[in-house]
């Protein structure tokens, strides 16, 4: 008994389209389509990241500066050039001071008949002892007025560089940003261009996949019973409206 075996064909309209695009997948893997088509260059649309701005460098340096406001020195370059006159000013006030008070005990010894003795010699050194302790204090409060102040000048200028620098910061990541939005937007575009084949390609089989099973003449080889065979004219009819409108769908290999 004679074996039937059956053989599921595209109808002959189609083999054109298929054989083309088979073809076309056979270049594409030897990098040989179009003609200008390498194969795919990674290095095309590998990933970059954006470098640092200039406002970003500018205040990470800065930054590395603010050092010298900080620590026990950081008060000096802070320091009144005024602030000696006025301690000389204000020292050289309390010594005429004190001279005339000292002036004033000796004048009240010598009405009193005391000038020169034991009591007023007493008198005189607690007045100078207790006017050195007087200027020493002044002295000292003068001193520690012009570095609270000098302090506050230091922490109000690091205060003022560290906000600004944030500021800079800030602003330095923003311009960042958008330059990391265009790196990789080319990047996209890059790795489309290079995928474009492939991409044609593959919209392409998507179209041929969509075509239903019926599309397709079945072919049976061996012993069958004979039919009606269709007129030429028909056959041409039929396979003419099938490719118009595989061709329509596909736009190629017209």
């Amino acid at each position: 008994m004679a074996e039937n075996v059956t053989i599921n064909k595209p109808a002959p309209i189609l083999t054109g389209s298929l054989t083309a695009f088979l073809n076309e997948i056979d270049k594409l893997g030897a990098g040989a389509v179009p003609t200008d088509y390498k194969g795919l260059d990674t290095s095309k649309y590998d990933p970059k990241v954006a470098q640092q701005t200039q406002m970003q460098k500018d205040a990470a340096t800065a930054a590395a500066g603010l050092g010298s406001l900080t620590g026990p020195d950081a008060y000096k370059p802070y320091m009144s050039p005024y602030q000696q006159e006025v301690m000389d000013a204000t020292l050289s006030e309390f010594d005429r001071q004190q001279t005339i008070g000292q002036t004033g005990l000796r004048d009240r010894a010598i009405q009193s008949g005391a000038y020169g003795g034991g009591r007023e010699g007493i008198m005189q050194a607690e007045y100078m002892n207790q006017g050195a302790m007087n200027r020493a204090q002044l002295q000292a409060q003068l001193l520690n007025q012009g570095f609270q102040q000098a302090q506050q000048a230091a922490g109000a200028d690091l205060a003022a560089q560290q906000g600004l620098g944030t500021y800079q910061s800030a602003l330095g990541q923003q311009q960042q940003q958008v330059a990391q939005a265009e790196l990789d937007a080319a990047q996209i575009a890059a790795q489309q261009a290079q995928f474009q084949p492939f991409t044609q390609l593959g919209l392409i089989g998507q179209q041929l996949a969509q075509i239903q099973p019926g599309a397709f003449a079945t072919q049976t080889v061996g012993p069958a019973a004979a039919g009606p065979t269709p007129s030429p004219m028909s056959q041409f009819l039929g396979g003419a409206a099938g490719a118009a409108g595989i061709m329509g769908k596909l736009g190629i290999f017209g």
